[in-house]
């Protein structure tokens, strides 16, 4: 069809002319089969907190510099060390209660003080590590001692909480074993609807995102939080535009998990059986440079993006289970072409109603 007739778009066989003649250049035109698909698709797949945060399964509270606790002992009658000894003629000797010693702070080298038991490192371990340290102290001076070591305010065992959240929060660890959803709860919970929802976990060096409904099914995803973790709770705005033969044309939002091509056509209310060219189904994206192995020169954005059209051929069966490995991405432009039966009847259209104005197209066609 010549270029001055109308059109929604190009038709398959101008977009392939194009990729062949060059008139397209620097962008790479993909055939779009399993293997491009699967090799998309593990490459869009989020990683798996439980796998990028490892843990051992038990709590994270760790005591550090700036913490303040208490420090109580108790002792086996007769009690020597700490206490006197109470005398009670039925009873016979017991010992007094037990020796709370002052709230102290952690120094900045990450010591307490204790009477015949020194200076205890107590930085980076947990109050049952601490009470052990000092009953292996305490042992040949103490008559049998028990130990209890208390948290009385948390000054270095926080998580950060930000994002879109009802508030933004510094929530203190304990020694129970705060979790992801934890900390989300303590901030006011999110504030955008669950399925539109991904959080972000940074640690250390290493920062990983996933779904918010992603976490709430699958509990393994809920992991223990440690110290200086940051939880971005993201309001994840995306969405694709479809154009051509298609059951509407619209932008349409989806969800933070993610959807396929499959339902991102079901979505727009599928292909438009009078009109769809199914072997032109095509897929407009800026993609990653290094997901692309193209011999010809392409046009790179700043951030290292490249234009590509992945084409699907839907006349192919097979075809049907690849559009449910593709992965959709966030501002894709997905494009059905005209058949060229469609555009035909079009020009058959503008035939008739030049050279019979009164006479219709199925008129036309009978006669």
């Amino acid at each position: 069809m010549p270029d001055w007739f109308s059109a929604a778009g190009p038709s398959r066989e101008q977009v392939q002319e194009k990729r062949d003649t060059g008139r397209i250049e620097g962008i790479h035109l993909v055939d779009v089969n399993d293997a491009v698909a699967r090799t998309l698709a593990q490459s869009k797949k989020l990683g798996q907190f439980v796998d990028v945060f490892p843990t051992n399964g038990t709590n994270n509270y760790l005591i550090g510099p700036g913490d303040i606790i208490e420090v109580s002992v108790w002792e086996a009658p007769p009690a020597m060390l700490f206490g006197p000894v109470v005398l009670e003629p039925k009873a016979g000797p017991t010992t007094t209660r037990a020796v709370t010693f002052p709230e102290q702070m952690v120094t900045a080298d990450g010591k307490i003080t204790m009477p015949f038991a020194g200076l205890v490192p107590v930085r980076g371990r947990t109050t049952q590590e601490i009470e052990a340290d000092v009953v292996k102290r305490l042992t040949g001076k103490a008559n049998q001692p028990q130990v209890l070591v208390r948290v009385i305010k948390n000054n270095t065992s926080n998580v950060t909480v930000v994002g879109d959240v009802s508030n933004s929060t510094l929530m203190p660890l304990t020694p129970k074993g705060e979790r992801l959803l934890d900390a989300l709860a303590a901030s006011g919970g999110v504030k955008q609807p669950v399925n539109r929802m991904a959080v972000q976990l940074s640690r250390d060096k290493v920062t990983a995102t996933m779904p918010l409904d992603s976490v709430i099914r699958d509990p393994r995803q809920n992991i223990l939080l440690k110290p200086g973790d940051v939880v971005t709770a993201l309001f994840q705005s995306q969405s694709f535009s479809v154009l051509g033969a298609t059951g509407k044309n619209e932008e349409i939002a989806f969800e933070a998990q993610g959807i396929s091509l499959a339902q991102a056509l079901a979505r727009s209310g599928g292909l438009n059986d009078n009109r769809a060219d199914a072997r032109g189904v095509f897929v407009f994206r800026f993609e990653d440079a290094r997901l692309i192995a193209a011999t010809e020169t392409l046009i790179m954005t700043a951030d290292g993006k490249v234009p590509v059209v992945y084409q699907v051929d839907l006349r192919d069966p097979a075809s049907l289970f690849v559009t449910q490995n593709f992965p959709v991405q966030n501002r894709d432009v997905i494009y059905v072409a005209n058949s060229p039966e469609a555009e035909f009847q079009k020009f058959l259209r503008l035939v008739v109603s030049i050279a019979a104005p009164g006479v219709t197209i199925n008129q036309a066609v009978n006669n």
